[in-house]
């Protein structure tokens, strides 16, 4: 059991690295790539659809060479789910259009709340009073050190509130469909990125040429760009496949609560590698954020180990009904078994 225990611990920890590696490098590829002084690739929602495109490829040579099995999930259900994950990308590329920076942060870590109370209403999720405060030590943390001017228009808040809601049911749904499916991150993966990968592809130019101006037939294509733009599909098959194997292991809100590393880190290596400016206010809010994260992780472990005890309490109490009644249920069988005997004879 403890080997088990630490196996599964590895595990955690190695899907929790990928994703936040992979994610942290997409994003430094794509502001090569998209930035002005970069490429000036501005085509955001299409080249979220070649990452869907290139996960699904690589879904179909598993599935193909044995990798991975295909498991039944209602195609209804794989319909909505990428409608909804759809709905999430565009919201957020139009809210990042339309918001100032400073609200857009703030409707992302709005997310925390809204995917505690998503969980709470849809599967009757309850939380401590230490992860409750941990997460807003979080929200704090992250909010100190990303959010500068908060600028609201009519427009920019419904589609800043269409990318929350959207994006907490998605992070939501990934979890109940592995559970209520028993499929894997991978094979849920693989069945929903044929489909998103194909609408975002038809929709994606429409939608960046409404956000550019810009119509992505006229981009000149360097080799420069194609490198990048492989680098960031290469670099998304391992960020979607940790986000669904993370979402899959921990829960959405964890995913959410620990996303915020990311935020810590791509300010860091923005300072590092591109000259970003890093004041005291960024590096205290990023020591806030750290110290929840910390705090969330105690006391999600505490929590735990809380369940398991009284889960454990609860087995042992069952475990000696059902001894006293066997005992009783042994005492009294023989009795039975001579008193049939004796009428036989």
């Amino acid at each position: 059991m403890e080997g088990e225990k630490k196996a599964s611990s590895v595990s955690d920890v190695g899907a929790w690295a990928m994703n936040v590696i992979s994610s942290v490098g997409i994003i430094m590829a794509n502001k090569q790539l998209m930035s002005l002084n970069g490429y000036a690739f501005t085509f955001a929602t299409t080249l979220t659809g070649f990452h869907f495109a290139v996960t699904a490829l690589v879904g179909l040579v598993s599935n193909a060479t044995g990798y991975s099995a295909s498991k039944h999930v209602p195609l209804w259900e794989l319909l909505w789910f990428s409608i909804v994950a759809n709905m999430s990308i565009t919201g957020m590329n139009l809210s990042l259009m339309l918001n100032s920076v400073g609200f857009y942060q703030i409707s992302k870590l709005s997310m925390i709340p809204v995917v505690c109370v998503m969980e709470w209403i849809l599967h009757n999720k309850h939380y401590s009073r230490e992860v409750k405060m941990s997460v807003v030590v979080v929200v704090i943390g992250v909010g100190v050190c990303t959010v500068t001017d908060v600028k609201v228009n009519a427009k920019g808040f419904l589609c800043a509130f269409m990318a929350v809601l959207s994006t907490s049911l998605q992070q939501i749904s990934i979890g109940s469909l592995q559970e209520k499916y028993s499929i894997g991150s991978f094979e849920l993966l693989s069945k929903t990125a044929p489909i998103q990968s194909f609408s975002l592809l038809v929709l994606g130019p429409i939608i960046d040429y409404y956000l550019s101006g810009k119509f992505i037939g006229s981009y000149k294509m360097s080799s420069g760009a194609i490198l990048f733009i492989l680098l960031s599909c290469s670099l998304a098959v391992f960020c979607n496949v940790s986000q669904y194997l993370c979402i899959g292991r921990f829960s959405a809100v964890s995913f959410q609560v620990l996303g915020h590393m990311k935020t810590v880190c791509v300010l860091t290596l923005g300072w590092l590698l591109f000259d970003s400016e890093l004041t005291f206010k960024n590096i205290m809010g990023m020591l806030i954020a750290v110290i929840g994260m910390i705090i969330y992780s105690w006391a999600m472990e505490a929590e735990k180990q809380s369940n398991t005890k009284i889960t454990s309490q609860t087995k042992n109490s069952l475990t000696e009904e059902e001894i006293r009644l066997l005992k009783v249920g042994v005492e009294n069988t023989p009795v039975k078994d001579i008193e049939l005997g004796v009428s036989k004879g």
